[in-house]
């Protein structure tokens, strides 16, 4: 029997017929490469953004980069599931990967921290179908119990992507032109050939046929949700700037407030045909799952953000050897997430796993906040360890949690809110720990300043040229610092750019410390919540 003919004999009932493992895999290969753009575009950005935000003279902006991303992606996201559902997994794929490299030559053509975060939001748009459609399929061709294992498989292209990323995200940074065109441009503009071959993989290996789910498109949800969201995850980026009792954000909470109270009331006229529908929450499981991955993504997000700038602001590392170093973490994510993925096919259980994936990060988070300027390399790598073994057993069982009492009718629906609300947790965690870093690092490296100005030793380091010119713009005459562009920590002394070090650390420790109680939050969570259940094997 070929793939396709097994695949037809599938409409006749709710799931699918049986597929080998050989047939799985296939469909899997073309999968693969798409949701490794995705997860490369994501690895490479990171890498790299303290260049970027330095060229663009925008370094305390650098949340709008990834926020704007995070944002249409997540907002994009459910509309990917109905409209997968409606005109099946293939078209709908070609179109975000369409809007994908469309967003990816504008982002190469920036000229400004802001343009740059405009054009990822365009970006964002078509990187809110890659993911969540790859995982609808496998949802589509699998069972519960299966899943783990080929979203396992998954995992570990986002391990590949892990490895790769910073490498080629530092070597193009580190490059101040390539054929005439800024390096970092590049790290946009390679995304073009690669989703012309995810795309020509696509078209070949996703053939069977679609079976129609009649759905209304409730675009007015959309609407209202992005009234809700975006003024709130605006004040969230701009509250330090502004005051969180000013005007600006007081009218921003406002319009928030209106916008989801919008979206609430558009959700129960929709009815069937909601953006985010409402007989899915009706399941205890996915009502869980749902809500753990909105924590979980806050707490992942954050340490994700926050861990490169300690690398490459504090220790100096450049975007590659910030890449190189955290191997441990891509390590430790592999292993796991392919035992954990094989002990979860073979057993059904996924509790204790998921439970042990919380664990784990929020240990690392609280390594991180252990962290200080002169720590060795190798402390910093014990948390990356233990990051990459909680990502590696919390993300496949969260979605496997999720999708286990989800109908196959409504698997595009399910997945694209589950990845709605990971997303938001991550837009969430993002634009919050970004903002409280960049909120209290001025006041912390102030405070470390002064207490410096007192050693004659260092007024003294301070009064010689280089490190003069080095902190010109940098220091203000009425106090404070602007923390702009941190190219300068590069021409300090070692002494003279100690207080800006310790700062630095400072505020990360703040962050990374809020980062492990939210995650500790999700652990709880899932302690209470999490049935001791087997998933199906049907």
């Amino acid at each position: 029997m070929t793939f396709s003919e097994t695949q037809q004999q599938g409409t006749a009932g709710d799931a699918p017929a049986r597929l080998t493992h050989r047939q799985i895999t296939t469909v899997m290969s073309g999968l693969a490469l798409s949701m490794f753009l995705g997860a490369l575009d994501q690895t490479v950005v990171a890498s790299a953004l303290r260049t970027i935000a330095d060229d663009l003279h925008g370094l305390t902006a650098q949340a709008w980069v990834t926020t704007a991303y995070l944002i249409t992606g997540t907002l994009a996201t459910p509309l990917y599931g109905k409209l997968s559902d409606i005109h099946g997994r293939r078209p709908v794929y070609l179109v975000a990967i369409g809007l994908f490299t469309v967003g990816s030559l504008l982002c190469g053509a920036a000229g400004s921290i802001y343009e740059l975060a405009a054009f990822r939001a365009v970006q964002g748009l078509g990187g809110g179908g890659l993911i969540s459609l790859a995982m609808t399929i496998v949802a589509d061709i699998t069972t519960p119990r299966e899943r783990g294992r080929y979203q396992g498989y998954f995992m570990a292209v986002f391990g590949g992507a892990s490895i790769v990323g910073p490498l080629v995200g530092g070597a193009f940074a580190d490059r101040a032109s390539i054929f005439g065109i800024d390096g970092w441009r590049w790290i946009f503009l390679i995304n073009v050939p690669l989703a012309a071959a995810a795309a020509v993989a696509l078209v070949r290996v996703l053939r069977f046929p679609h079976r129609r789910v009649r759905h209304r498109l409730d675009y007015l949800g959309a609407l209202t949700l992005a009234v809700g969201l975006v003024p709130l995850l605006t004040v969230a980026e701009q509250g330090r700037a502004w005051g969180w009792g000013s005007p600006q954000a007081l009218l921003a909470y406002a319009i928030g407030a209106v916008g989801l109270v919008a979206f609430v009331v558009v959700e129960r006229r929709m009815g069937e045909a909601a953006l985010l529908p409402q007989r899915l929450f009706r399941i205890r499981t996915f009502r869980i799952g749902v809500g753990l991955n909105f924590v979980f993504g806050i707490g992942m997000f954050g340490a994700m953000t926050t861990l490169p700038l300690y690398l490459q602001l504090v220790r100096g590392m450049s975007p590659m050897g910030a890449g190189v170093a955290t191997l441990p973490t891509v390590a430790a994510n592999l292993v796991v997430t392919l035992l954990v993925g094989r002990l979860v096919a073979r057993t059904g259980r996924f509790k204790l796993p998921l439970m042990a994936g919380f664990a784990s990060l929020a240990a690392a988070l609280l390594v991180f906040a252990t962290l200080r300027v002169d720590s060795p390399l190798w402390h910093a790598m014990v948390g990356m360890a233990l990051m990459g073994a909680g990502l590696g057993a919390a993300m496949q069982n969260l979605t496997a949690l999720s999708q286990s009492e989800i109908p196959r009718t409504e698997m595009g629906s399910a997945t694209a809110t589950i990845n709605f609300f990971r997303s938001n947790g991550g837009t969430v965690g993002t634009a919050a720990f970004l903002s409280l870093l960049f909120a209290t690092a001025a006041g912390q490296i102030t405070d470390r300043l002064a207490t410096a100005g007192h050693d004659p030793g260092f007024r003294r380091l301070l009064s010689q040229p280089d490190n003069a010119h080095a902190l010109m713009g940098v220091l203000r005459p009425g106090g404070g610092v602007n923390l702009e562009d941190s190219a300068f920590l590069h021409a300090l002394d070692p002494g003279a750019a100690l207080p800006f070090l310790q700062g630095y650390v400072a505020s990360m420790r703040i962050v990374f410390l809020a980062g492990a109680a939210v995650t500790l939050a999700a652990f709880l969570l899932a302690l209470w919540r999490v049935p001791n259940s087997t998933l199906s094997d049907e």
